[in-house]
Formats: C-alpha cells, sequence, structure tokens
C-alpha cells in the first residue's frame, strides 16, 4: 500500500471550489430533466420535482455527511462500507459505482456534441473524435490534481449557470403580470411514466456520496462538506424548479423540448440568442460533468487495490501531482469504448445500480450506530436507529417504484433495467473468483 503522506504537502479544497465541483458532480444543471414534462405532465412534473429530492435527496445527504463527518478518508463511501459491513460488501459497493460510471461517463461527451451541433450541425460527423478528444484532455486535467479541477468547474459552473439566469428574466420580464402556479397533481399519469418520471428527477440528483471519495483533499472536510453539499443542494434545487417551472408555464410542447432540450425552450422565449446560450451552457455542462465524474471515480479502484481486490498497479501514484493516474487512465479508456449508449439506458442503468450501493451505505450508517455508538460524529442525524431505518425506507420506496415503473414500460425500458440487475449479480461472480484466486495463491 502507498503511504497517502506526500499529499499533505499539496494544495487542498476550499469551499467555493467544492460547491462547484459537487454542483457539476450532481447536476450540471437542469441539462437533462427535459423529459419530465412529457412523463408527469403539466401538473404533475413539478410535483414530482419537489416530492422526490425531500424522499431520495434529503436523506442521502445527511446519511453521507453524517458518515464522511466519521471518516472523511480516500475513498469515502467505499471505506464506510468496509469498515461497517467487511470486504465483500466493500467490493460490491465500490464495483457497482465503478460500472455504472463508467456508463455515466460515456454519455456526456455525446451531449457535448449534441449541444454543438446546435452551432455546426455538420458536427455530429465527427462524434467519435470529439468524444475521445474530451475524454483525454479531462483525463490530463484529473491528473494534475484537484486543485485545477476545482478551478476549472468553478468556471464551467458560471458558464452553466448563466444562460438559465438570463431564460429566467426573460420569461419573468415579460410574464410576471400573468404568472400563476400550476395545480400539482399526479392524475391520470401511468405507473410506467410515473417510474420514468422518477428516474428522471432521481437521475438529477445522484452523487451525493461520489464527492466524498477525496475527502484528504479538501481543506478542514468536515465544516467544508456541511457548508457546499447544503448549498449545492438549494443551487441545484433552484435551478431545476425554476426551469421546469418556465418550461410548464411557457406552453412548449412537452415531445419537443424532450426530443430538443432547453436551446428550443430558449429559442421560443428569447429567439435564436437565448438558443445559443442554452447551447453553450449544456456544452459547459458536458465538460464540467465529465470531469467531476472522473474525480470522483478515479479514487474508488485505488482503495479498492490497496486491499487487494483489484490489481495493485491501479494504486500507483503520479510522481509529481500524487493523483491515482493509472486509475484516471483505466476510467478513460474504458469509457472511450462505451460512448455510444443511449440516454435512455444511461438513465435507468445509472439509477438502478447506484441505487443499491446507495441502500449499503444506509445499511452502514444503521450498522455504525448500533456497533460504535459513542464514536465522534461531528455531524449526526438526529434521530435514533429505529428512526434511521424508517428514514432509509423513503429512498428505498423511491427506488423500487421507478424500478417496477421501468419492467411495466412499453417498448425496450426492460432491457437497461435488466442489464442493471446483471451489473449487480456481477459483483457477487467478482468476488468468487477473488477468493479462488486467494485460495490458488495459498496453496
Amino acid at each position: 500500500m502507498i503511504d497517502p503522506a506526500p499529499r499533505s504537502n499539496l494544495k487542498k479544497l476550499g469551499i467555493l471550489p467544492l460547491i462547484a465541483i459537487i454542483f457539476l458532480t450532481v447536476s450540471g444543471g437542469p441539462y437533462g430533466l427535459e423529459p419530465l414534462l412529457a412523463y408527469g405532465g403539466k401538473n404533475g412534473a413539478l410535483l414530482l420535482l419537489i416530492v422526490t429530492p425531500i424522499l431520495w435527496d434529503i436523506p442521502t445527504i445527511f446519511t453521507v455527511l453524517e458518515l464522511n463527518s466519521m471518516m472523511p478518508i480516500t475513498g469515502g463511501y467505499y471505506q464506510w462500507v468496509k469498515k461497517a459491513l467487511g470486504l465483500r460488501w466493500a467490493l460490491y459497493e465500490g464495483w457497482w459505482t465503478w460500472l455504472y460510471t463508467f456508463v455515466d461517463l460515456a454519455i456526456y461527451p455525446v451531449l457535448f456534441t449534441e449541444y454543438a451541433a446546435f452551432f455546426f450541425p455538420e458536427v455530429t460527423a465527427f462524434k467519435i473524435p470529439i468524444c475521445l478528444f474530451i475524454i483525454w484532455s479531462s483525463a490530463g486535467l484529473n491528473i494534475l490534481g484537484i486543485v485545477p479541477v476545482g478551478k476549472v468547474s468553478v468556471f464551467l459552473g458560471a458558464l452553466v449557470l448563466a444562460p438559465f439566469i438570463i431564460l429566467f428574466l426573460v420569461y419573468f420580464g415579460k410574464h410576471a403580470g400573468s404568472f400563476s402556479f400550476p395545480h400539482l397533481s399526479l392524475k391520470g399519469i401511468g405507473f410506467s411514466s410515473l417510474g420514468l418520471g422518477l428516474y428522471t428527477v432521481m437521475w438529477n440528483f445522484i452523487g451525493w456520496d461520489n464527492v466524498t471519495t477525496y475527502a484528504e483533499e479538501v481543506e478542514k472536510p468536515v465544516r467544508t462538506y456541511l457548508i457546499s453539499v447544503f448549498t449545492a443542494f438549494v443551487l441545484i434545487f433552484s435551478v431545476y424548479f425554476l426551469a421546469v417551472l418556465v418550461a410548464q408555464q411557457s406552453g412548449i410542447d412537452p415531445e419537443k423540448l424532450q426530443k430538443e432540450g432547453f436551446p428550443v425552450l430558449g429559442v421560443l422565449l428569447g429567439g435564436h440568442w437565448l438558443g445559443a446560450l442554452l447551447s453553450f451552457g449544456g456544452m459547459a455542462s458536458a465538460l464540467g460533468l465529465y470531469s467531476a465524474v472522473l474525480l470522483s471515480v478515479s479514487r474508488v479502484p485505488k482503495v479498492m487495490a490497496d486491499d487487494g481486490l483489484l490489481p495493485q498497479k491501479l494504486n500507483q501514484l503520479h510522481p509529481r501531482f500524487k493523483t491515482p493516474c493509472v486509475s484516471i487512465l483505466i476510467c478513460s479508456a474504458v469509457v472511450s469504448l462505451m460512448i455510444l449508449w443511449s440516454f435512455g439506458d444511461l438513465l435507468i442503468i445509472d439509477v438502478t445500480v447506484y441505487g443499491a450501493a446507495l441502500f449499503l451505505e444506509f445499511v452502514a450508517l444503521i450498522v455504525f450506530r448500533l456497533k460504535s455508538p459513542n464514536l465522534h460524529r461531528p455531524f449526526k442525524i438526529p434521530l435514533n436507529v429505529y428512526g434511521l431505518g424508517l428514514m432509509a425506507m423513503l429512498p428505498l420506496l423511491v427506488y423500487v417504484v421507478a424500478l417496477a415503473g421501468a419492467f411495466s414500460a412499453s417498448g425496450e425500458t426492460w432491457r437497461p433495467a435488466a442489464f442493471a440487475i446483471g451489473t449487480l449479480l456481477s459483483g457477487e461472480l467478482l468476488w468468487q473468483v477473488i477468493k479462488w484466486r486467494r485460495k490458488a495463491n495459498a496453496l
């Protein structure tokens, strides 16, 4: 195992860049919420957007903050599960997260080319080389270290938010006198549409635990994470709410919004210039999301290699920047082979596999309360063990409804859901292979 001590002399991340990285890891702006109006309808879209974060995100954020305050170390959620449940469950946690993130990462370079096509329609013919350029330039940035990633994230986060702020000002400036808040109801929404609507909101709010994998590289991690996570949540929810509200009030065809994205809403409300700004913001969002998510996932293979679950070569650090360069390069190589996934398949696979890994974190939280009730917790959820169990049931309920809705949907949506379940089962297969190799080496 490599001694992490050399990192202590490197610059660490502060509050503002961490907020930017969290914003880009979890959100990247409302891009990706466009299908919500089609699934939830005019009355149900905002209701799903309000209720889902309460049931799905608030329990997750509290869990992440308590566990991270106890163990603010490299590897984050993997280390929590290992300490609470053992190496086998930690393997599941790390393996599942690694696999779903590959699928997740693969979509962002593709989204970049789709938004770039607003300016240069012929760019789609060069999708593969453009995607590869984004993948490997982001790898180079991540090898330079967390501070450069943080600085770039602040810049890209501003580019993502600015077009939506202008969109909101344009809309409310024209319609302030005629605005009326919509009636909130799920009446008339089919079960499959409800499930896919939940998936849409859940996918746009996942990743709170991912931002803890580099906790040792953050200045005063307990305080910095506490401020940054809550600030990022308020920012993300506010932008989402206003974006969906404006889309709903504009009268735009939900199918057109789902197909062409927020730039078409900008063209409708402000003209071509506003559509161009939103397209540019989408390009910045794709770049920021890719770099921020790569930062988080690249730390997981290293800690798994430290425990002998993956080849030792993965825990090699860059001699100058002390970053997990081999892990970053391998992640980039795998993503380079996966850039043809569709957005719809990505959404279902992501949330299904992520939700299973998240459930292990809730179990770890409760186990820690039972096994180590007196362990120092700078941030502690004000609930007893029974209360924590009930809290964990809320996101589990949302997860089950969304998965059932995906399986009940017509078309091909059951295929990515089945693939995701197969991905979950592959964790046990990998564990059996590791056990067999250890026995063979012991002979």
